[in-house]
């Protein structure tokens, strides 16, 4: 089986751009009441797409993952630290004028584990081109961009160069469009158009159809997938479905598992899914990997592995650049063995 560049195992890197925030989980069972109390358990855990994405990349064994992202001087030894025992490798750039971000999950303590966020991107989403500099792709094989850099100044542009410049280079690149809330906001067409070029799109459920306007995931995965080789659409609970070249060609069912918290189950399917395909994983079992990582996530609270080190694996090498100041009425697809 082959990964993205056709070899078997592609060497080098994988390196994420994207967010890093603060997650404060309250997990409650009862439903929230105004104007009152509402007992909760409430735990403070590092989080962002971006970040989870590349800590759930270093757990499926991706050796090299880097990642860039932007953070206030708050809280940014505290997630170098977290980052580096999940076996990443940080740039983190500190904000002179911005605090960290800060995001509240409520998480329904009931059977599906959803959750609701309330945001402060605070110094996340003020990654700027500046931030970046062209040896962060040297030996990269892949660079992943968190969609959430993709709803403001300047991380959009912050996003639009390291797409350029992983084109220039030849570098693949996917993308997680990471909000249908955000994407609302700021309207499916632009989107699209900002993401432009790249190889690999992995929308929720939700986010596939608020990018295409349809109501069925399937349908909407096969209109992607006109303008992007390959879309990976995550169901949640139903597993995964990819598409290319205008049809689905097939799914996964999501593995079994006690929901907690529902919250980076998509961002550990990600993660998990790249560092496959990395590793030389054909569509079958890259997509199997995901489904296996977002069904350990959501029995766990909070969006990263357990941070432990005889989990994580081996401390990375210091980086070189410290951070300064089933889906009915739809025929059976085909396996997915036979799309590598």
């Amino acid at each position: 089986m082959t990964g993205p560049a056709g070899t078997r195992g592609t060497p080098g890197a994988l390196l994420v751009v994207g967010d890093v925030v603060t997650d404060i989980v309250a997990r409650h069972r009862t439903a929230l009441v105004p104007g009152t109390d509402t007992a909760a358990a409430i735990r403070t855990v590092p989080g962002g797409a971006g970040a989870n994405v590349a800590c759930w990349a270093a757990q499926g064994g991706r050796q090299d993952v880097r990642l860039l992202g932007r953070v206030g001087a708050d809280a940014a030894a505290w997630h170098e630290g977290a980052l580096t025992r999940a076996g990443v490798r940080p740039r983190l750039v500190v904000d002179p004028g911005a605090a960290t971000g800060t995001v509240i999950c409520l998480v329904d303590g009931g059977a599906a584990g959803e959750r609701t966020f309330l945001t402060d991107s605070g110094a996340a989403l003020r990654l700027s081109p500046a931030d970046w500099t062209p040896d962060l792709l040297d030996g990269v094989a892949l660079l992943h961009l968190s969609g959430y850099l993709f709803f403001a100044e300047p991380g959009r542009a912050a996003a639009r160069t390291a797409l350029a410049a992983a084109r220039a280079r030849g570098v693949p690149v996917s993308v997680d469009p990471a909000s249908a809330g955000f994407l609302a906001e700021s309207g499916a067409e632009r989107f699209l158009s900002a993401v432009d070029g790249v190889d690999t799109l992995l929308p929720s459920r939700g986010e596939a159809e608020q990018l295409t306007g349809l109501a069925d995931a399937a349908d909407a995965a096969a209109e992607l997938s006109r303008r992007f080789p390959t879309v990976v659409v995550k169901l949640g609970a139903e597993g995964a479905l990819v598409a290319r070249d205008g049809r689905v060609v097939g799914r996964c069912p999501a593995r079994p598992a006690r929901v907690r918290d529902s919250t980076g189950a998509g961002d550990a399917f990600t993660g998990a899914f790249l560092a496959a395909r990395l590793g030389g994983a054909g569509l079958r079992e890259a997509v199997a990997q995901g489904c296996g990582a977002g069904a350990r996530a959501v029995e766990l609270v909070g969006g990263r592995p357990p941070d432990d080190p005889l989990v994580a694996g081996p401390r990375p090498a210091p980086y070189d650049h410290p951070y300064p100041a089933p889906l009915d009425h739809h025929p059976s697809p085909a396996p997915l063995d036979h799309h590598p």
